[in-house]
């Protein structure tokens, strides 16, 4: 009989993505209970990133580290041998900010650095970095000051945390860096599918920056402060400020990546198809009937390297047909086709409201669960008509 196998995202605000696979199993045990069902929580690169890791059998690490406005926090990390996966969303990301309130200006990465002095601490020489989800735009100078290097103003001073601080940069100090970071054995990768630049119109500050709380003037000043920074940056680590500046993904969670790429030559790589390659997907997919996957919105976003459509590419790479579950779905028919999903099911369809979606979310999805199993069913198992 074959199996039908479970990769969804976390429905943000309402599910993580083993809860979404919970609900869905159980939906397809109401009608079909002998179906085999594997479970392969996915994500792209932000939150949930080291979850999926975690479900695919790596070992948790924690570690004592500062969130976004330097509140201590513990945050998770996974290590399978000599390989680690880092979240930047549990230590920098919107999440994670005290009582949620967002500091555009004074947000920074310094407890991204010192998980990442952890890591290197323990070993780990293939080091990814999923870098969804920031409430940050520092260009990854508090990454840096985790890592031991000090971000000086003309006076010799280190400056505050934060993108707007950086408006006073004018010296970085590598003396204290952690020195695995420049080993030539560590591999550190940039898990994102962001390709914005750094700066300008389509860069970190004007297209994230709102979203992080900053109006039109804060969204000013940062990207003035992240154009000081990358020049100091530059100068510091004889590298090209304009190639920097650049580069594809320069500017992924507020350039927390810059200063990693700078460094030790960090590279952005496919967020989902990363996290993917990681934890098995493809081993799960062998031999799978049906993949279900999804998210809490399916939209236009869904199409530019959200977990969804990385799973779709790689199961129709397979010759496995592919549906999605989704609170809401607002592509159309001829996206959701082109994107290589067979059929999509909403919650939105049955439930009262968006809110009423939301607070039944396992409910709904159990349903949704049973009409996959019914709609798809095994080779084995005649398909269940209703009598006209």
């Amino acid at each position: 009989m074959s199996a039908i196998l479970l990769a969804p995202d976390k429905f943000k605000g309402s599910l993580d993505a083993d809860a979404v696979i919970d609900a869905l199993a159980a939906g397809i045990a109401d009608v079909d209970p002998g179906r085999p069902v594997r479970r392969c929580p996915v994500a792209d690169g932000g939150e949930g990133t080291v979850a999926a890791a975690l479900a695919a059998g790596w070992e948790p690490v924690t570690t004592a580290t500062t969130g976004p406005t330097g509140a201590p926090l513990t945050a998770v990390w996974a290590r399978d041998g000599v390989s680690a996966l880092v979240e930047l969303a549990s230590t920098a990301g919107l999440a994670v900010l005290p009582g949620g309130e967002r500091a555009p200006g004074g947000a920074g990465t310094e407890g991204l650095g010192t998980v990442l002095a952890a890591v290197l601490d323990a070993g780990c020489t293939d080091v990814v970095v999923g870098l969804g989800g920031s409430a940050t735009t520092d260009g990854g100078a508090g990454l840096l000051r985790g890592l031991g290097a000090r971000v000086l103003d003309a006076g010799g001073a280190e400056v505050g945390r934060g993108g707007a601080a950086l408006a006073r940069a004018d010296r970085l100090d590598l003396a204290g860096l952690h020195p695995r970071l420049r080993d030539p054995a560590v591999r550190v990768r940039l898990a994102a599918d962001v390709d914005n630049p750094l700066l300008g119109p389509h860069g970190a500050a004007a297209v994230y920056g709102p979203q992080k709380g900053a109006d039109a003037a804060g969204v000013a000043a940062l990207d003035d402060a992240l154009a000081r920074w990358v020049r100091v940056l530059a100068a510091a680590t004889g590298t090209d400020a304009d190639a920097l500046a650049a580069a594809r993904g320069a500017g992924a969670a507020g350039g927390a990546g810059l200063a990693l790429t700078a460094v030790c030559g960090a590279r952005v790589a496919p967020g989902v198809g990363t996290v993917l390659e990681l934890t098995g997907f493809g081993d799960e997919l062998a031999g799978a009937g049906l993949v279900v996957t999804g998210e809490g919105r399916l939209d236009a976003q869904t199409l530019h390297g959200k977990a969804p459509a990385g799973v779709a590419a790689a199961a129709r790479a397979a010759g496995t047909p592919v549906v999605a579950v989704a609170g809401q779905v607002t592509l159309g028919p001829a996206a959701l086709r082109a994107a290589g999903f067979l059929a999509t099911y909403a919650l939105t369809d049955t439930a009262l409201d968006h809110r009423d979606a939301v607070d039944r979310a396992a409910e709904l999805l159990r349903l949704l669960g049973a009409r996959i199993a019914t709609d798809h069913p095994s080779p084995t198992r005649p398909m269940i008509r209703s009598r006209p």
